[in-house]
């Protein structure tokens, strides 16, 4: 099974709810894509609920780093929601955990954007 996501917009953020697999591939380039058409709509509040992703490689975490920063670097915020434990574990592995802003609740997590780190 490959990745789905569908898209959401609460207030001027884009919820993207992801299921699937996030994976070296079709995955991964799926991912880039929907993060780079967004930023070309002028979308810089980005938020990945990763609730039902059922598997990432090292491939997908690297992608979700890349996509942090693409977003970063054009002045956006992009927030990861609902990690399972798999992710989370990964993430905490790779050292990775403390680069993203990272929320289980998605009225909270939308909450959060808009403030400038230490605001």
């Amino acid at each position: 099974m490959s990745m789905k996501a569908t898209l959401r917009q609460v207030d001027s953020i884009i919820v993207i709810d992801m299921s699937g697999r996030i994976t070296l591939g079709e995955g991964c380039t799926q991912l880039r894509e929907l993060v780079r058409e967004q930023l070309g709509k002028g979308k810089k509040e980005l938020l990945l609920n990763l609730a039902d992703i059922t598997y990432i490689d090292s491939s997908g975490i690297g992608e979700l780093v890349s996509a942090f920063t693409t977003v970063s670097n054009q002045g956006g915020q992009l927030k990861l929601l609902n990690l399972t434990k798999k992710v989370h574990d990964l993430l905490q592995i790779t050292k990775l955990y403390t680069v993203f802003d990272v929320h289980d609740d998605e009225a909270k997590a939308i909450g959060t954007f808009g403030k400038a780190a230490g605001a």
